[in-house]
């Protein structure tokens, strides 16, 4: 049986997709931005290590962030049971559960769910030509899209006639992560360095550095003047006045005299601009 939907009864539909799974919940859509209507529905599943979570997004594949926030990939990845998938050329949109699946034009985004005139048809898994044609071919999308997060539930099991007890969930594919901190740290370096050629027209080239917090040898740059690693414990403040142990021209220790703001100390800074034309 299909019932065709627009509008709030759309919306409606798809809070019940989230709300009445029980085993399975399937999200497809290019673009997701969660409203936080569904955050709420899928939020009353946190606990349940039963429930299969698949989200596959799309598009933007030199950067995914355009596609789906850091935001909801960190309110998804709490879930125990989960897989997240990307496929470049989704542009389809499909929502399911144990019971019941929506075909729609509405991305998974809140723009769209407020603004944009969306419809759907609601499929109940009787098992008719319908919904076993949009279920397989869906299953072969997702068979076919790149896996980017996965995280599975472990249990232990005392003898053969208990019953499985859930332990942990444990992350066993994790490639969003690694995007998603590249892109911080891209992101509040080339924020620093426009400061920065605002102030003395800076330029950048490439040679060999040293990490300013680490002393370690890395790519001369004073965009990126520390090595990944460092960042990363450096980004839990974000604080580019800090001082710092080395100095990224001659990897000297600096006795906090360099900064992110200013990675080179004073003294090195005339031999720096000529070597590299800074």
């Amino acid at each position: 049986m299909a019932k065709f939907l627009k509008g709030n009864e759309l919306n409606s539909e798809l809070e019940k997709i989230f709300e009445t799974a029980e085993n399975d919940i399937i999200l497809i859509s290019p673009y997701i931005k969660l409203h936080d209507r569904y955050k709420s529905s899928l939020l009353t599943k946190l606990q349940n290590d039963n429930l299969r979570i698949t989200v596959l997004f799309g598009k933007n594949e030199d950067d995914m962030s355009k596609s789906m926030k850091q935001e909801d990939f960190d309110f998804f990845k709490q879930f125990p049971n989960i897989e997240i998938l990307h496929e470049k050329r989704l542009h389809a949109k499909y929502y399911a559960n144990d019971f019941n699946s929506i075909l729609t034009s509405m991305n998974l985004y809140g723009f769209s769910q407020n603004n944009n005139i969306e419809a759907g048809v609601l499929m109940e898994n009787s098992r008719n030509s319908l919904d076993d044609d949009s279920w397989n071919y869906f299953e072969t999308v997702l068979q076919q899209a790149e896996l980017l997060f996965m995280k599975s539930p472990v249990y232990e099991k005392k003898n053969i006639l208990s019953s499985k007890k859930y332990i942990r969930s444990e992350i066993e594919i994790d490639k969003l992560s690694d995007f998603f901190n590249n892109k911080s740290y891209d992101k509040v370096f080339k924020k620093n360095i426009k400061k920065r050629e605002s102030e003395d027209n800076s330029i950048i080239k490439n040679g060999i550095g040293y990490c300013i917090r680490t002393g370690k040898e890395i790519a001369f740059n004073i965009e990126k003047p520390m090595h990944y690693e460092a960042f990363k414990m450096w980004n839990k403040y974000k604080n580019p006045d800090f001082p710092e142990k080395y100095c990224h021209y001659s990897g000297e220790p600096s006795n906090g005299k360099t900064t992110v703001n200013r990675p080179i100390l004073n003294k090195n800074w005339k031999q720096a601009k000529e070597k590299f034309g800074i």
